[in-house]
């Protein structure tokens, strides 16, 4: 009798899963990746090459294939490597297979999928691999098929009738870095005749995108590993000023150069780089073949992740409580990786994943703002040092005074004879700490029929928290006033923006160029020509009375915070730069409270026409 419990198993007789589709896998991988991943991918596997060489070391050349473009004038663009080199069956082997590499895969290192996917699923006309070993030059052609859609290794015919997916080339056809052995691989495009060295529409520096890219995805490169990119392919070879080939040494060099002073933050699960750079016009001057502005990033085995400039990097770097100064300040933080965290790439190597999850940029900001280098701090303070921002905070405080009730936000604190139950994160033991807006009264029975929301079990549910009291703090936001003559806004920062608020730090950023206040200005200034020195008393009064609008419209939002019919995101939405310009457009009320002022301190216009 067969019992199936007695049944013994044999793992060698698995099964093993197959792959129905690769056409369709490579490329919906392919759109994971980014567009000029295969940048790094290509490049990434021939440093690998140069590591396996005796002395590992060597250089990484993005050059144009110059065989094809003297035969046929077209550009493709090649990278080429004097790394270890491949035999045609080692290529056959290690090109033709998805998962598959030279090197021992892991979740830490290689995947052997980067390349195929990022690179195969942009160039359909294919990729030529002409690899060096030993003195043997070999070639392969990876390709998707016109026909079947599927990708693989396109079919030679030999000399004598024969077909095989790999052919010996001549020497005549290796690049001039290549010696005994090494790899070129030329990407081909779509089609046969497409320029691949014309940047993708999605590359910055078009007449250097290839070391643009290079650097900012890479913080250093092994020692004795040589990277460089062409530039300038279209000139004439013999000018060496202008058809040159740069050298790419990653992001550390540049900013160890440049830097004023530089550090690392050490915060819970991570290492915060940080430099700040030079006063000098070198951020501007590097002609776009490095990120040599403010910006952020992820530090994973000397590669960057998640980079964000301009207008995201400000954003993050205002986050981490640089306010100002921003374009001067580069952080790279460090996730830490073994017992307590696992840190791995997801498979396109576009992110990081922490514990499976995104990295938590939110919980390191607070860390690094709670530990802000001096260095960083002298910088805002000399930025601010030349504000002309007239400090408008008690005389609007003692207006709203008459009207606090209207924006009070509930705190909690803890008491033995409080009626309330007050949780953890909404208790204030300073009761000018910010702390979240929510709190829960009652004493745990359900309501009406419908008891609370969701699932019948959270009838059964218990408020907790400890006794407690509410108590009301004034959290007014601190304001800045920012313009681009003082040097305390940057563009595109605000651009025709009225405001900006910053959350975690409480504050407002208001923009001093804006249409609205200056239009006011001009347009009381006109009024008041011939009265002496009327320029600085009509701008204070036009920005403290703008200015309370906005402090109005923030604490009028916050004051929502915690409602049901209110989420985050909702109340995200309503203090945006959008919603905080919305807010400053009727004028009627502060044009009328403007006239009151300056007549009293400047006297009437009535008085002025007599």
């Amino acid at each position: 009798m067969n019992n199936d419990a007695s049944v013994a198993y044999d793992a060698t007789r698995t099964l093993p899963m197959t792959v129905h589709n690769t056409g369709f896998m490579l490329d919906r991988l392919g759109k994971d990746c980014s567009p000029l991943q295969f940048l790094r991918e290509l490049t990434q596997n021939s440093i690998e090459a140069l590591v396996d060489t005796p002395d590992s070391q060597g250089e990484v050349v993005w050059d144009v294939d110059w065989n094809r473009w003297e035969l046929t004038g077209i550009y493709k663009l090649a990278c080429i490597d004097t790394g270890i080199g491949m035999t045609g069956e080692e290529m056959l082997r290690y090109i033709n297979m998805l998962s598959s590499s030279t090197h021992v895969q892991s979740h830490e290192a290689n995947y052997g999928v980067g390349a195929k996917v990022a690179a195969a699923t942009r160039n359909h006309a294919g990729l030529i691999y002409v690899s060096w070993k030993d003195g043997v030059g070999s070639l392969i052609h990876l390709w998707r098929d016109p026909t079947t859609g599927q990708y693989g290794l396109r079919q030679f015919e030999r000399k004598d009738g024969t077909f095989s997916h790999w052919v010996r080339v001549e020497d005549s056809i290796k690049p001039e870095q290549i010696e005994n052995h090494g790899t070129m691989v030329i990407l081909l495009g779509n089609d046969m005749d497409e320029n691949t060295m014309l940047a993708p529409k999605e590359a910055a520096s078009p007449s250097r995108w290839v070391a643009r890219y290079l650097n900012t995805r890479y913080f250093t490169f092994p020692t004795g590993v040589t990277v460089r990119a062409r530039e300038g392919w279209e000139n004439p070879r013999s000018n060496t000023d202008t058809n040159v080939l740069r050298r790419i040494t990653g992001q550390k060099e540049y900013l160890d150069r440049h830097a004023s002073s530089s550090g690392t933050v050490e915060l819970s699960s991570a290492n915060a780089r940080w430099w700040v750079l030079k006063d000098e016009n070198a951020l501007g001057q590097n002609s776009g073949f490095v990120a040599s502005s403010g910006h952020m990033a992820a530090l994973y085995q000397n590669e960057l992740y998640e980079l964000v400039s301009a207008r995201a990097g400000t954003a993050r770097l205002q986050l981490f409580g640089v306010i100002f100064g921003y374009t001067r300040v580069v952080i790279y933080v460090e996730p830490m990786n073994g017992r307590e965290h696992d840190l791995v790439s997801n498979t396109a190597r576009t992110h990081l994943l922490m514990d499976g999850e995104q990295l938590p940029w939110a919980d390191w900001a607070a860390e690094f703002r709670d530990k802000m280098p001096e260095a960083i701090k002298d910088l805002m303070e000399e930025v601010t040092a030349g504000s002309t921002s007239g400090d408008h905070k008690q005389s609007i405080k003692d207006r709203l005074k008459q009207i606090r009730d209207l924006f009070r936000i509930s705190r909690y604190r803890r008491t033995r004879t409080g009626a309330l139950s007050v949780a953890e994160n909404t208790v204030g033991d300073d009761p000018d700490q910010q702390n979240s807006l929510e709190s829960r009264k009652g004493s745990g029975k359900s309501g009406g029929r419908g008891g609370r929301a969701g699932d019948i079990y959270a009838l059964f549910a218990v408020d907790e928290g400890d006794p407690g009291e509410e108590i009301f703090a004034e959290v007014d936001p601190d304001v800045q006033w920012i313009t681009v003559d003082d040097g305390t806004r940057v563009p595109p920062l605000l651009d025709d923006r009225a405001a900006k608020y910053l959350t975690e730090q409480n504050e407002i950023l208001i923009n001093g160029d804006f249409r609205v206040f200056t239009d006011m200005i001009a347009r009381w200034h006109e009024r008041y020509s011939e009265a002496p020195g009327s320029r600085s008393i009509i701008e204070d009064t036009v920005r403290e009375w703008f200015e309370q609008a906005l402090i109005e419209t923030v604490l009028g939002v916050q004051a929502l915070s915690g409602s049901q019919e209110w989420s985050v995101e909702d109340i995200s939405k309503a203090l945006s730069e959008e919603a905080l310009t919305a807010a400053v457009m009727q004028r009627y009320h502060i044009d009328n409270s403007v006239k009151r002022v300056l007549g009293a301190r400047l006297g009437s216009l009535k008085e002025k026409s007599a």
